[in-house]
């Protein structure tokens, strides 16, 4: 991958928000925004906007599962400052409405009472179920990813590094 693109994605990263431009990305790398586009989409398989969408979906995601931040104070996070176009896009990307998603996450984390060791708490070996490297958590959430392209990226950056 571009080292230029990877800066890009690294910066991407580190705010979801998008307080930068399009514009202000390509000057970074010292690239035209039209030249930014192509490379970073024949490298990631989407253009940086999709991306940075992608991004703040999966951010917004998480956020849904592990806080108890309102939906409305979750697009802010992400920086979307519409509820409404949250919610939307939050729905074209894993089917369901922040809302949903979230009751549905905490039905299926609640422990299950028929689990084989009948106390709640989760397997009866003793052994943890999360992922034991960084590897391993990025194919799993390679795995949950609604957008094959992302799976695939994800999948085989993994393998990479």
């Amino acid at each position: 991958m571009d080292k230029r693109v990877e800066k890009i994605i690294a910066m991407m990263r580190a705010d979801v928000r998008g307080e930068l431009s399009l514009g202000e990305f390509a000057q970074s790398v010292n690239l035209s925004v039209w030249r930014l586009c192509h490379i970073f989409k024949s490298d990631v398989g989407m253009p940086p906007i999709r991306y940075l969408r992608l991004l703040r979906m999966e951010r917004a995601k998480d956020l849904l599962e592990s806080s108890f931040l309102s939906v409305k104070e979750i697009a802010f996070q992400v920086g979307l400052n519409d509820e409404s176009h949250f919610v939307r896009d939050f729905k074209s990307t894993y089917g369901f409405s922040p809302a949903l998603y979230r009751s549905q996450f905490k039905n299926k984390a609640a422990p299950d009472p028929h689990n084989g060791n009948g106390n709640g708490h989760g397997p009866t070996n003793g052994k943890s179920t999360q992922p034991t490297s960084v590897r391993e958590h990025l194919v799993q959430i390679a795995k949950h990813t609604v957008l094959p392209t992302v799976h695939l990226f994800i999948y085989v950056f993994s393998y990479l590094t």
